[in-house]
């Protein structure tokens, strides 16, 4: 269910946060980030820290389907109820962010002036008719997760007095997105929702996914159902003299890296121990994320069983481009390119195309004939073909 905050009354104290560079803050917002796996209803409050921390008057967890396109809002706060039923209903088509986003890193901030120039993102109709009313001018995302169709995001929306995102927003931003990626990750296999300690082991042994609880020495000092199957098997995963070891030496190598990292709290994790490859014996692939226990609420599941980390472990979904990345890697098409080939074949032809992206005919003419060029095609209903093509190449 969507949470809602709405914050514009505040917009003058949250825009441009005076807010101290210590570590003990960053630790702070980080341990709120991972709490939201044992309570997933204090998201609300870990995205409006996380939005004051980078610089901005709104924030939002939400995922976006290129395809179709299409979206939705998992949490948000500082967007009218509005202008977020706008977005996808009307606007998602429109931005010029959507289709650029399937191609963006993991962890890595991207922002407009990445996608576009400013300049010519002002003559949008997206930016004339969503961005500016609200007083914007950009918004600062970070890729958490991405499929064949969709991709998961974090954004930071930035007011026009403050302008685009710039260096320090963007090392913020590389500062906590890898932590939000680990808590979303981990928290779409399971919710705690305040547990109590003496039906918490019941919990865990009730999750479908494979999960051990580990000390800083990867000693198991609980593991669930499905983690005792792993460890009779041992395929994946083994216990020896009672440690958790991974089958890989690679993988053991940065399983143990994280572990030992784990126990000094939730900033010196960083980036390790986020989906973790893990390969069995014949070849299958699984995935490990690792979960701190040393601090905030999580600290009194850890005491319960003296651990400092959770460590969940499922089968890897298949890996797959979608189709949008897929042409555009293939034929090496510009952000600008794509999206007019998505646009063609969403919308029609370049009149129409035109007035939905909110630019002149003669630069959809300038982009189609470019597009002609690298496909090898001469006619729109070509590029339409073409797509359709690679979508049943991706979904067949």
């Amino acid at each position: 269910m969507t949470s809602v905050t709405p914050l514009w009354p505040m917009a003058a104290r949250l825009a441009s946060p005076d807010l101290a560079e210590g570590a003990e803050q960053l630790s702070d917002l980080i341990g709120c980030i991972y709490d939201t796996v044992l309570d997933s209803s204090s998201w609300t409050n870990a995205i409006e820290r996380a939005m004051q921390f980078v610089g901005g008057v709104g924030a939002s967890l939400y995922t976006k389907n290129a395809a179709m396109p299409s979206g939705h809002i998992i949490h948000v706060v500082g967007i009218s109820a509005d202008y977020q039923s706008s977005y996808f209903d009307k606007y998602v088509a429109l931005d010029p962010t959507t289709t650029v986003q399937f191609f963006a890193e993991l962890d890595e901030p991207i922002g407009i002036e990445d996608i576009l120039p400013y300049a010519e993102f002002r003559e949008t109709r997206f930016y004339k008719e969503w961005v500016q009313p609200q007083g914007l001018a950009d918004c600062i995302n970070s890729v958490l997760d991405k499929s064949i169709t969709n991709v998961a995001m974090f954004g930071v929306f930035r007011h026009e007095r403050d302008g685009v995102a710039d260096e320090r927003a963007r090392h913020r931003m590389r500062l906590i997105a890898p932590h939000i990626r680990r808590a979303v990750m981990i928290g779409r296999m399971f919710d705690l929702k305040a547990a109590e300690a003496a039906t918490l082991a019941d919990t865990l042994d009730g999750l479908s996914v494979g999960l051990f609880l580990v000390d800083s020495a990867a000693r198991i000092v609980h593991a669930n159902f499905a983690g005792h199957a792993m460890l009779d098997t041992a395929d994946v995963l083994r216990a020896s003299s009672g440690r958790l070891s991974a089958r890989d030496s690679q993988a053991d190598r940065a399983l143990r890296e994280a572990l030992a990292v784990a126990g000094e709290g939730d900033s010196a994790l960083g980036t390790r121990g986020i989906a973790m490859p893990l390969i069995g014996s014949t070849g299958e692939r699984y995935v490990a994320h690792l979960l701190p226990l040393t601090s905030g609420a999580r600290r009194q599941a850890g005491l319960v069983y003296s651990a400092t980390a959770a460590l969940f472990v499922r089968k890897a979904d298949i890996d797959a481009t979608s189709p949008p990345e897929l042409i555009g890697k293939t034929f090496q098409l510009t952000p600008s390119e794509l999206r007019v080939l998505l646009a063609i074949v969403q919308v029609g032809g370049v009149p129409e195309v035109a007035a939905a992206l909110g630019v002149a005919e003669t630069t959809i003419k300038t982009h189609l004939s470019r597009l002609f060029y690298k496909t090898g095609t001469r006619r729109q209903a070509d590029l339409v073909k073409l797509f359709a093509g690679y979508a049943t190449r991706v979904i067949g």
